[in-house]
């Protein structure tokens, strides 16, 4: 099996900028991506159960992987959720599976996006993870839209070994994550004022 793109431009491309622009002395040192979790919760659907197995179909479509169900924790009378209940779903990318979903996140999906014009770069955790959110699942290429039941929203999250939020926003940008210019941004807001 061949080693995916984005991979090999990580080992090759990536790990070199890295190292030389955050002054890594050790390979091992530098950024690497962990894991991709896509995750989406059903909880204010009406119609819970087949709700979660529309969003388990539509999550498979996207990552080529069989997501689990999620269940609720806790019983909340106001949302008429019991304990034990479907409440979503969840899938977990590594290794190769998890590079290819990355190249056709950066290079197909995200441009997909109305109106695209970058995604925001201040969704870290503190610990150089990153999380973004869809409202639906027309964004991706695999879904057929004649076959859409319902809109499901999903989370991405990018799980790094970096550090910091600033080692993953490197990372990420140098994989070509395409995040919006925040000075741009704000230059262009101080002048529209």
């Amino acid at each position: 099996m061949s080693t995916p793109i984005l991979q090999k431009h990580y080992k090759e491309k990536v790990v070199p900028a890295l190292t030389k622009k955050l002054g890594y002395t050790n390979p091992h040192q530098v950024p690497a991506l962990e894991k991709i979790v896509v995750t989406s919760c059903m909880g204010k659907a009406p119609d819970r159960k087949v709700a979660v197995d529309d969003a388990v179909a539509e999550i498979a479509k996207i990552t080529g992987q069989r997501p689990s169900v999620t269940f609720s924790k806790k019983a909340v009378a106001n949302f008429k959720l019991r304990i034990g209940e479907p409440l979503g779903a969840r899938v977990t990318l590594r290794g190769d599976r998890m590079w290819e979903f990355l190249f056709r996140f950066i290079n197909v999906t995200a441009p997909n996006i109305r109106d695209f014009r970058g995604i925001g770069s201040k969704s870290f955790d503190g610990r150089g993870n990153y999380a973004v959110g869809f409202a639906d699942q027309t964004i991706f290429p695999e879904i057929e839209l004649d076959q859409i039941k319902r809109q499901i929203g999903f989370d991405i999250i990018f799980v790094t070994t970096a550090g910091t939020d600033d080692e993953g926003r490197e990372l990420l940008a140098e994989l070509g994550m395409p995040f919006r210019d925040l000075k741009k941004d704000d230059a262009t807001e101080g002048a529209a004022a």
